[in-house]
């Protein structure tokens, strides 16, 4: 019985960081619809994300991390994005449809 509480625990440890990504991500990607609207699908002259392809917005969010993409907003603010988080939200708009 000891024996099934620990691994439980080990489990639910080990598990603990990637939920605790996913949430990041979910919360970094609802920021980005003040601009980009409540579904993703764009608004006005600012692109949709939903539905891109994942290897193109992280090009795009790499981009204008490093200053190749010139932007009013989204330049400064992909600057603070780690690498890890850039794969994150371009893996949770590609999925998004």
């Amino acid at each position: 019985m000891k024996i099934h509480i620990v691994i439980a625990g080990i489990l639910a440890l080990t598990a603990a960081p990637a939920s605790a990504q996913n949430a990041d991500v979910s919360i970094l990607a609802a920021t980005c619809s003040g601009c980009h609207g409540a579904n993703a699908d764009g608004s006005g002259g600012i692109p949709g994300l939903k539905g891109q392809q994942q290897a193109y917005l992280a090009d795009q969010l790499k981009a204008f991390k490093g200053g190749s993409r010139p932007a009013t907003v989204m330049n400064r603010l992909a600057k603070g994005y780690t690498d890890e988080e850039i794969a994150g939200l371009a893996l949770h708009f590609s999925r998004l449809r």
